[in-house]
């Protein structure tokens, strides 16, 4: 089946970035992938998302001395700045014309997974993926793996060469690249060593403590020397399977769950090969003749935030950055930006389903444009919740969504158009029954009730 050139745009800008704007639509058709790739691919200059004020947290031992008032107030200014900077990376996944910059960040943001309170750190670590997102993976991975939100996570600040911590260690081997089974349980004791004195000043930066360093001869992987922990990253990256775990990860976040084993191997060779160009290998991926096969459109669940990005990006509000309703949806769906479940990141694919988040993600269309109230109760966590646990405590019911949804112009690009055709991956399976329930016949509701049915949670 040839598949036409608006269904191969409408795949690319999902996968390149968080899906097709209101804008492009009437130009999809027109427009070659290569195109809209050179489009996507555009250096543009990096928009800071810097947040943190002097007021925000600080490191341990300046929070000893605080009183339980002054704590307090602290850990409620590093709430409201998390959640504007939560906010406002989902405003850039939304109305960033870099897209490609964007989802990269968000798929590095979930590969180096960190969960801390320090608003100040947490925009660090941020910065430091979206300037790096694109650039050298050995890069990427050294100033990830200073940055005081990575060290604070995994206690590094605790790693002293007569009591190693091996949490930063083992955890930069299995889960940000090498991967299980490429290295020993002695690896990571040895590793750890090289790694002891890492830390960071309160201002956030990274120092190497020479007092509680190891510098003795270590063995790691096979090598033996006086290494650092810039030592133990080069021979990290030396390791070929480095290049082919990050591939793997990345085919399955970019392309398809399931692995074509003979691309994979193509693609990690030709990465390994580059020293880890991150642009060359997603070129590689975007612009190759399988990525467009059929078995590869359609065939992803939308992460929440892609959903909810996808959504805004086809009905554009004002000021989405105020919107902090999109908190208590990220928390509700599973997805809290900033707040990941472990150091494993989030869960991809059908562990996004289940009979309860299923319901709500195909209602957000509705939810969104104001036509069904928000009947559910957020989690009582309010370390989740951002500090929004207080003013939401005793609700059952919601208010009705106050997003202002320009439906004029949203009609007038989609009038006399297949709304079906230009929202959805896959075609509409079964009699559609979710489509009727708010039909009425106008653009508005046709456009609610497609975004409403099963198909369109695919990318």
């Amino acid at each position: 089946m040839e598949i036409s050139n608006f269904s191969k745009n409408k795949h690319l800008l999902s996968r390149a970035g968080f899906g097709i704007n209101l804008s492009q639509i009437d130009s999809l058709s027109q427009t070659s992938p290569s195109k809209i790739w050179k489009q996507l691919s555009k250096e543009n200059q990096l928009k800071s998302l810097s947040v943190g004020s002097e007021d925000a947290l600080q490191d341990y031992a300046v929070i000893a001395k605080l009183s339980p008032e002054e704590k307090k107030e602290k850990t409620k200014i590093n709430r409201q700045e998390n959640i504007s900077l939560n906010l406002k990376f989902f405003n850039e996944m939304v109305n960033s014309k870099d897209q490609l910059r964007e989802k990269m960040a968000f798929f590095w943001n979930g590969h180096f997974a960190t969960r801390v309170i320090n608003s100040r750190y947490n925009a660090q670590l941020l910065q430091i993926v979206r300037e790096n997102a694109l650039g050298n993976f050995g890069d990427l991975l050294k100033a990830v793996s200073k940055s005081p939100s990575m060290l604070q996570f995994l206690n590094n600040q605790q790693n002293k060469k007569d009591h190693p911590n091996e949490n930063f260690a083992r955890e930069v081997m299995e889960l940000f690249t090498l991967g299980r089974g490429n290295y020993t349980e002695k690896d990571v004791k040895e590793a750890a060593r090289a790694f002891t004195g890492w830390s960071f000043s309160k201002e956030g930066n990274f120092i190497e403590r020479a007092r509680i360093h190891d510098f003795g001869e270590k063995t790691f992987l096979g090598k033996t020397g006086n290494f650092s922990g810039d030592d133990i990253l080069d021979i990290i990256l030396a390791q070929k399977s480095t290049a082919i775990f990050i591939t793997i990860k990345i085919y399955k976040f970019f392309v398809n769950d399931t692995l074509d084993h003979k691309i994979v191997a193509k693609l990690a060779n030709n990465f390994y090969n580059s020293k880890y160009d991150i642009k060359k290998l997603m070129t590689e991926i975007f612009t190759s003749d399988w990525f467009f096969d059929e078995k590869n459109i359609g065939a992803k669940i939308k992460s929440p935030i892609e959903l909810m990005a996808g959504i805004f990006r086809i009905l554009p509000v004002d000021n989405i950055i105020q919107k902090r309703q999109l908190i208590i949806y990220q928390n509700l769906l599973g997805q809290m930006i900033f707040y990941p479940p472990n150091v494993s990141g989030w869960p991809t694919g059908k562990s996004w389903i289940d009979s309860s988040t299923l319901l709500l993600r195909m209602q957000m269309p509705q939810l969104f444009s104001g036509i069904r109230p928000l009947a559910l109760q957020p989690k009582a966590d309010d370390d989740i919740q951002m500090g929004m646990g207080a003013q939401n405590n005793g609700n059952r019911k919601f208010r009705k969504s106050n997003f202002i949804i320009d439906w004029q112009e949203i009609e007038s690009v989609f009038k006399d158009k297949n709304i079906a055709e230009i929202l959805l991956q896959k075609k509409i399976s079964g009699d559609g029954k979710y489509m009727k329930q708010f039909s009425d016949g106008s653009v508005k509701m046709d456009i609610i009730n497609i975004m409403s049915v099963p198909e369109y949670q695919l990318c």
